[in-house]
């Protein structure tokens, strides 16, 4: 199939770890990927060229801080300029720190609801019409700590689950042409901080499965969502090896 017929995908925090996993992942499947990046400009050039060299022109890359509102306000008209078309929008990029209660800042509002729910609002409304001409859907990256709080982080876990009613509010006001669900990942990789082995151990033993997921996990499951799931829209699925059981 000539590339300008596939189907385009943009991944906001493309670059590295879950986002790169996934843009791997699907392009393998046979979609275009656009690799979106804030700051790891010589990851995502990396990237870009393994896609393209696995297929001529399937990948491009487009740079930009979504806490910045020009960023988000060019970047789906610039991914249509180069790309021609949109059929998948899969709102990847987070920002992710703790902000205990006596430290907390404006900026610190600013960079975490910015990146987790600001930033796929109204990259979903910019993208809302090349979806429906395209009959495509919206992925919201979402987190289990949307439902049940992370200790130190008041102003991350609402911002997700500000994501999660986005998720399920969109699937309303873009149905029946665009579907729209998430991806809620539990203990998929370990932060670049890494914890210590005790901190480790003790979060592995709330999993049910006694162990971390994978980015291929996130990955498999975006790729289900686009690919084998007509029918579902305004679904948020847990990928967290049961660690969500009974929340």
């Amino acid at each position: 199939m000539n590339g300008k017929l596939k189907k385009w995908i943009l991944i906001t925090g493309a670059a590295k770890r879950v986002g790169a996993k996934m843009a791997e992942v699907l392009h393998s499947n046979g979609f275009n990927i656009v690799i979106h990046y804030n700051s790891s400009s010589e990851a995502a050039n990396n990237l870009s060229a393994k896609l393209n060299q696995e297929r001529t022109g399937s990948s491009i890359i487009i740079g930009g801080n979504l806490t910045d509102d020009s960023a988000i306000e060019t970047l789906i008209p610039n991914v249509i300029e180069q790309t021609g078309r949109l059929d998948v929008l899969i709102n990847n990029a987070s920002t992710f720190y703790p902000t205990p209660i006596e430290k907390i800042t404006l900026e610190d509002w600013d960079n975490l609801f910015g990146t987790n729910l600001k930033a796929p609002l109204f990259l979903s409304k910019h993208a809302a019409k090349h979806l429906k001409d395209s009959e495509g859907s919206i992925i919201n990256i979402v987190d289990i700590h949307a439902r049940k709080p992370l200790k130190n982080h008041p102003v991350y876990g609402p911002a997700k689950s500000g994501l999660a009613m986005l998720t399920k509010s969109l699937a309303k006001d873009l149905a029946p042409s665009v579907r729209v669900n998430g991806i809620a990942p539990g203990m998929i990789l370990w932060p670049e901080n890494e914890p210590s082995e005790s901190i480790k151990k003790s979060i592995l033993d709330q999993i049910p499965l006694k162990r971390s997921g994978s980015p291929e996990d996130i990955a498999n499951c975006a790729l289900f969502l686009i690919n084998n799931a007509p029918y579902i829209t305004g679904q948020i699925i847990p990928i967290d090896g049961g660690r969500s059981i009974g929340w």
